[in-house]
């Protein structure tokens, strides 16, 4: 595996390593960025003028990650050459009134089946159910193909997300890219680091991702109260306090973060499906507890070799909102687990995508987590 890595400044693409000799010959190119430059087409087109043949994919970012750093520049890429393996790319676009599910089914059976390993995908963040993606993309294959990604951020400001996919920028879009070849090998791991406080409350009415009481009160208005002065902040400020959802008292909790309120109705939307009749309760974080642990998880993936490989990173913003200036030590506590071949490369999203765990391959929405995604090439 060949690894080229690029930070777009001024206008310009501007190298930090160029290993790719010829750059017709590259297979992929991840492509992540603020929104405003992302979603102008030039964005698209002078990556596309540099790498003509591979497929170029990305999304709009809470914040872009490259190497063990955040960027402050507006746009990163990392292109990647193998060996022997090799990708697809599959696209769909959406509406509102569209059935997610059987759209997201549809575009992870438009891949080759022969010799695929892995899958990764993008989506629009604020216009995609994530739990429906997750729904349909698990039924392609039975949830036993292993599947990461995450949904598109737009630094916070929760008005419009991007997707490139071998075109110019596209809301309402999922991109789906497949890895290939005997080669191929790819490890993910998932990790939140936040814990629940106050008293276990029943979503009493709600639609999808939409909820409307909880405890019989309106949700907006309960949820406020637990906020106290950061409740002037919202929506951004909800990041901070994520709700912990289960089915039953039994079941193990999933992470939801609330993407949108309305004020006329006092409801919440999530990134993802909060069930009616589900079992609720606040949850807050520190800064250890977003990192410890971390390093452990990541550990798990690290092999003792000298080949390079690509580290796909999807963390949420909410991580990123907490951490603030101690940002980069998420990432470099990171880098430091899967080793110093692994080329980090991702963004800051409004969810993630990843298997529950090491056991069940089955992928699920998850928030206010840290997902990595590492692939190696052996040869």
């Amino acid at each position: 595996m060949y690894l080229d890595t690029m930070t777009f400044c001024h206008g310009t693409w501007n190298y930090e390593k160029n290993h790719i000799i010829n750059k017709e010959e590259a297979d992929i190119v991840f492509l992540f960025g603020h929104r405003d430059v992302f979603k102008d087409p030039t964005s698209y087109h002078s990556l596309r003028a540099l790498y003509p043949n591979a497929h170029i994919v990305g999304c709009t970012s809470g914040g872009n990650i490259l190497d063990d750093t955040l960027r402050d520049v507006s746009l990163v890429a990392t292109a990647v050459k193998f060996h022997a393996g090799f990708t697809h790319l599959s696209v769909a676009d959406f509406t509102e009134e569209d059935n997610l599910v059987d759209i997201s089914q549809k575009l992870i059976e438009e891949l080759p089946k022969e010799g695929l390993k892995h899958i990764f995908i993008l989506a629009d963040g604020l216009r995609t159910n994530g739990s429906s993606l997750a729904i349909g993309a698990n039924r392609a294959y039975d949830g036993m193909l292993p599947i990461t990604g995450g949904l598109a951020g737009d630094d916070n400001r929760f008005e419009e997300t991007w997707i490139i996919a071998d075109d110019i920028p596209r809301q309402g879009r999922i991109a789906a890219v497949g890895f290939y070849g005997d080669t191929i090998s790819v490890s993910s791991a998932c990790y939140a680091g936040w814990d629940e406080f106050g008293i276990t409350r029943r979503i009493t009415r709600s639609k999808g991702n939409i909820v409307y009481e909880i405890d019989h009160q309106p949700a907006l208005t309960l949820y406020k109260k637990y906020l106290g002065e950061f409740a002037n902040q919202l929506p951004s400020s909800a990041l901070r306090f994520p709700l912990s959802i289960k089915a039953s008292e039994e079941d193990r909790p999933i992470i939801r973060s609330i993407m949108a309120i309305d004020e006329s109705n006092q409801s919440l939307t999530f990134a993802g499906d909060v069930p009616e009749g589900s079992f609720a309760r606040l949850m807050k974080t520190d800064i250890d507890g977003l990192i410890d642990g971390l390093k452990s998880v990541a550990q798990k993936m690290r092999q003792d070799n000298s080949l390079d490989a690509l580290g796909l990173v999807v963390s949420c913003v909410g991580r990123r909102v907490v951490l603030d200036q101690l940002t980069d030590e998420e990432l470099e506590t990171i880098h430091e687990a899967v080793g110093e071949h692994v080329q980090l490369a991702g963004f800051y999203s409004y969810g993630e995508l990843a298997p529950y765990s090491d056991t069940l391959q089955t992928c699920q929405l998850h928030n206010q987590t840290m997902t990595i995604t590492v692939i190696y090439e052996d040869v």
